[in-house]
């Protein structure tokens, strides 16, 4: 499941270093490719490309923060019927042009909003299968850059998360509910509660980790290691 790729986030975004580079400037972009959704632009000048909705497409791979305010506002403004692809090209435009915590929250929404997905329909079918490699594939390469930089202030990481949390649950997918999308056993809605609850236990167990003195050494101590603290945590 995708909700296993992502467990133990504090954990990897310390241990991930290898995606960065080998000397700790301040990571300021993230240079990732998920086709055919998003490519990144080979310089912060260069316009990434887009492809996740014509409504959007042009404003998020502007290169300046108030048109890709404008497209998260847009965005906000469509709550239930917004892909988890498109929050996720959200996310990453928001940390390239410097809003790292609207970064973080767009993020973990993408992925809340996933995992709800997941939980409630049959994303094996042909038609989502597609969707599911994306998700996992923007995981897998985003994650590390936007979780290094959450988790330099794990209660802001925690609020950020349970933020995102509140309006996934407060804003339902609508293709949760389309009929012709086969459900998993059991009725949709009770399920779409279920998953909600089950990620706002994960992440309650995860922050509760903080309570425990040698993690948070031990994790301290992996942070500087690899550096983790100089490339994420700049003001």
């Amino acid at each position: 499941m995708f909700a296993r790729i992502v467990l133990a986030a504090a954990v990897l975004a310390a241990v991930a270093h290898s995606a960065f580079a080998a000397t700790p400037e301040p990571v300021r972009r993230i240079p990732v490719f998920v086709v055919p959704y998003y490519a990144a632009g080979r310089s912060p000048d260069e316009r990434p490309k887009v492809e996740v909705g014509r409504a959007f497409d042009h404003a998020l791979a502007s290169t300046t923060a108030p048109e890709i305010v404008q497209a998260r506002d847009a965005i906000d403004a469509q709550p239930r019927t917004i892909t988890p692809m498109t929050m996720m090209v959200l996310a990453i435009r928001l940390y390239d042009v410097g809003l790292r915590d609207d970064a973080v929250f767009w993020f973990y929404a993408a992925k809340a909003r996933y995992i709800t997905l997941e939980d409630v329909v049959d994303v094996n079918v042909p038609g989502l299968k597609s969707v599911s490699e994306a998700m996992k594939n923007f995981a897998r390469l985003a994650g590390p850059y936007i979780n290094s930089y959450a988790f330099c202030d794990p209660d802001k990481q925690y609020a950020l998360m349970i933020k995102a949390l509140d309006w996934v649950e407060k804003n339902p997918y609508d293709a949760l509910f389309v009929e012709r999308l086969a459900a998993k056993p059991g009725d949709r809605k009770a399920n779409l509660a279920q998953s909600i609850q089950r990620q706002r236990t994960s992440a309650a167990d995860e922050h509760a980790k903080f309570k425990d003195p040698k993690f948070v050494a031990d994790l301290a101590k992996l942070r500087k290691k690899n550096k983790t603290d100089a490339m994420f945590c700049w003001k």
